[in-house]
């Protein structure tokens, strides 16, 4: 039986990568920080599925003890402060999770066990004012964010560590990828759970940025499986992992809206208060290596993605007010 350690199993990302391993067989292993409230949301319904050890990216010894423990035949690196508006907030902080962090655990990997795969979760953010369209994995880098400088240095400590050390350590360069499952505060689940909640009466104006910005979405619970793909290659490599199609902010809004037969114009307000300091306009995804080398591709479209977020939020939200949807044109 293969075992897989996963930090930040507790996200998005790390809950259907470990649904993904258990359905494959696997061992898996998660990270977890101490803190006062532990949110275990996600990874509920795997309870006594998996076994959870507590670490912290912040402190080295912690996370050679863990790997000591579990001894992992894969390390999944997801753990990172990643919402980008907060990286402007609390800069230092993001530099200490999301690339220092990086280099403590590819070290505790070094000093441990050096035979162990080795995965790092890189963004598209790092691509920021792009110098390329689309964006490939020989596309330069231009971050706009603190959060997107800290990936950056994640994704070169990651190659380093491979160059100098001969690990087996790779990155996914994700564009963005979300689910029902997505936090609160990343625009497409704002979109959806204002969708939902105006939909019920819950709530009566979705305050946004910029909404002509124009993202390459797909759906976390296939990319997980990129990730995966990439630690049974025989040789260690980067890939760029999205779509090939791009949409807008407003696309998304409008899809929302749709589907709960309301009129976005009614409800949608642009407040400055969500621009960035520094915009990133444009990413989209050149991932046809990827389907190359990994035999990988994405089949949920963006509509669908939407749709299957806001009937989510839908449902949840009818669950804990007791109200229903109705009226013309509703699902």
């Amino acid at each position: 039986m293969s075992k897989a350690l996963i930090t930040g199993i507790t996200g998005q990302d790390g809950s259907y990568l470990a649904e993904l391993l258990l359905a494959k067989g696997y061992d898996v292993h998660g990270m977890v920080r101490r803190a006062s409230t532990e949110t275990f949301e996600r990874i509920a319904h795997l309870d006594g599925q998996i076994e959870l050890h507590q670490a912290d990216l912040l402190d080295q010894s912690s996370l050679v003890e863990m790997l000591r423990t579990v001894r992992p035949d894969e390390v999944y690196n997801l753990a990172a402060q990643s919402f980008v508006p907060t990286s402007w907030a609390q800069p230092s902080l993001t530099g200490e999770f999301t690339a220092l962090g990086v280099t403590r655990m590819l070290d505790a990997v070094r000093l441990v066990d050096p035979g162990m795969r080795f995965y790092q979760a890189s963004s598209s953010e790092m691509y920021g004012r792009v110098r390329a369209v689309p964006q490939n994995e020989d596309t330069p880098f231009y971050p706009r964010s603190p959060y997107a400088v800290a990936k950056a240095y994640g994704h070169y400590i990651t190659v380093n560590y491979r160059e100098s050390y001969d690990l087996f350590a790779v990155s996914g360069i994700l564009f963005n990828h979300e689910s029902p499952r997505r936090g609160r505060e990343f625009v497409t689940r704002k979109v959806s759970e204002h969708a939902a909640r105006i939909k019920l009466g819950l709530a009566d104006a979705l305050p946004l940025g910029n909404v002509d910005g124009k993202r390459d979405w797909g759906f976390a619970g296939e990319y997980v499986e990129a990730m995966w793909l990439m630690l049974q290659q025989d040789v260690a490599e980067d890939f760029v992992i999205g779509t090939g199609v791009q949409n807008s902010v407003r696309d998304c809004f409008e899809i929302a809206f749709a589907y709960v037969g309301l009129d976005p114009a009614d409800f949608v307000q642009v407040d400055e208060k969500f621009m960035r300091p520094a915009e990133v306009d444009t990413l989209l995804a050149d991932p046809r290596r990827a389907a190359e080398k990994l035999g990988w591709q994405s089949k949920v479209s963006f509509r669908e993605l939407m749709e299957m977020m806001v009937e989510a939020d839908l449902e949840r939200h009818e669950q804990a007010s007791g109200r229903r949807r109705g009226g013309p044109g509703t699902r």
